[in-house]
């Protein structure tokens, strides 16, 4: 009889091993992303992340969002709070203690007291811990991917207000240099006019383009205010305090390679919104298996001593119950329901790389677009405004060109300054837009300014 008890307290533990708990790989992994998913609350990152900078930098700029937007900080939040789940996913339901009495047995002469006191431990099939672990990890995988692709587009985000922010500084550095040339040109002109040597004419067309310069002042003005306070929102300060200057020059360009097919492998390869879809097919992959296994059936492990025996060597018990899973239908359904959710995230990912590779190659020209119109600016248009505007203003001084003329050439300076301004934007904003689509951090990745 004891050998009879031995077998089956090892067949009891073999059961009980084989439905226990997740693997030390899962372990890791859960170690991993935890690990990487940490981090300090906002509230002990106060204070004014820009006080003294006497320049704004592009890369200073880009890490301080990434560090104090809450934006960031809640994306990461529900990834912890879907990490949370593998624990939970992962433990064995708590196990029931049952306690009763006899109560006609007390007090009685013919039987002892009896009391039976009964535990048990429900253990599902083995296996469905483990793949219900491999499912919440693959969603919290998932949720850590997505607060990587907020980093990207946050970075991407903070780097084109960069781009916007010198290109609003200079132009209004521009137009104040306009401005104050046109007013001592117009101090000629109304010399000229008053000792009857030009028009009434040239007077007033002064006076009608300074109107516009003082305006375009206050419009330049106001597109600085607004960038600022966008910049300072994602900076988690307050919307009205200054920042720095920008720097004169923006940071030269990587040379980059951009050879189309390789740069399309490395976005797929590396885009987090990818490796976040793929997660979410490991876990519709592991809700496939956990439908088929819910064919077969779950145990229950009970220990008990039943004090209602009166021979004692019966009143200890230990036994095995087990479900019977006959509702075929239901198991039916819901393996078929697990493989049309798996089939949509596999169309999902199919979808998002067919996007990724067209947002590389868009991403691709537009940059090499800016390229060409950056050399056109620098190499044609802006040399000959400056020729159009020497030759006006040495013919305005000796008498043979208008103020008209000399306003139109001015003008059209003017607007070739910021045509270069505008390309050498664009470049940047083109080059983080591609940096995007590759899955990188622009303003970082590609070199501190």
């Amino acid at each position: 009889m004891s050998a009879t008890h031995a077998r089956a307290r090892a067949a009891l533990a073999l059961v009980a091993a084989l439905c226990a708990c997740a693997s030390t790989e899962q372990r890791s992994h859960y170690d991993a992303l935890q690990a990487r998913l940490e981090r300090a609350p906002l509230e002990a990152r106060d204070g004014d992340p820009l006080g003294g900078a006497p320049v704004l930098r592009r890369s200073a700029l880009v890490q301080l969002v990434l560090d104090r937007n809450p934006g960031l900080d809640a994306q990461r939040a529900a990834a912890r709070a879907a990490l949370a789940r593998w624990p939970q996913e992962t433990a064995l339901a708590d196990p029931i203690f049952g306690y009763g009495v006899r109560p006609r047995s007390f007090g009685s002469n013919q039987v002892d007291p009896a009391q039976d006191f009964d535990l048990s431990q429900s253990l599902p099939f083995p296996g469905k811990l483990a793949l219900r672990g491999e499912r919440a990890l693959a969603e919290a995988d998932a949720a850590a991917n997505e607060v990587d692709s907020e980093r990207v587009q946050l970075a991407a985000l903070a780097s084109r207000l960069f781009d916007e922010y010198w290109l609003a500084e200079r132009a209004l550095e521009a137009n104040e240099q306009q401005l104050a040339l046109l007013t001592d040109v117009q101090g000629v002109a109304l010399s000229r006019y008053a000792t009857g040597r030009a028009s009434q004419q040239d007077v007033l067309a002064a006076e009608t383009e300074q109107a516009m310069l003082t305006h375009r002042a206050i419009e330049l003005g106001a597109q600085r205010r607004i960038l600022a306070e966008r910049i300072n929102t994602l900076l988690h300060r307050s919307p009205e305090l200054e920042l720095p200057v920008s720097p004169q020059e923006l940071e030269p360009e990587p040379e980059r390679d951009l050879d189309e097919k390789a740069l399309i492998a490395r976005a797929v390869e590396n885009r987090p919104e990818l490796r976040a879809s793929a997660s979410e097919v490991r876990a519709r992959e592991a809700d496939v298996a956990l439908a088929r296994r819910e064919f077969f059936p779950d145990f229950t492990l009970r220990a008990g001593y039943e004090g209602s025996w009166q021979e004692d060597p019966l009143k200890p018990v230990i036994g095995l119950e087990l479900n019977v899973p006959l509702q075929l239908g239901r198991r039916r359904a819901a393996l078929e329901e697990a493989d049309a959710r798996l089939t949509r995230e596999k169309s999902q990912l199919r979808k998002l790389e067919d996007r990724v590779r067209l947002q590389v190659a868009s991403a691709v020209e537009r940059l090499r677009e800016s390229q060409h119109l950056l050399h056109v600016s620098r190499e044609r248009l802006l040399p000959v405004a400056r020729e159009r505007v020497a030759g006006a203003r040495a013919g305005f001084a000796s008498g043979r060109a208008t103020f008209l003329e000399l306003v139109d050439a001015e003008r059209a300076l003017r607007s070739a300054q910021q045509a270069e301004y505008d390309a050498r934007a664009s470049l940047s904003v083109r080059s983080a837009e591609l940096a995007r689509a590759l899955g990188e951090t622009p303003g970082i990745e590609r070199g501190a300014q």
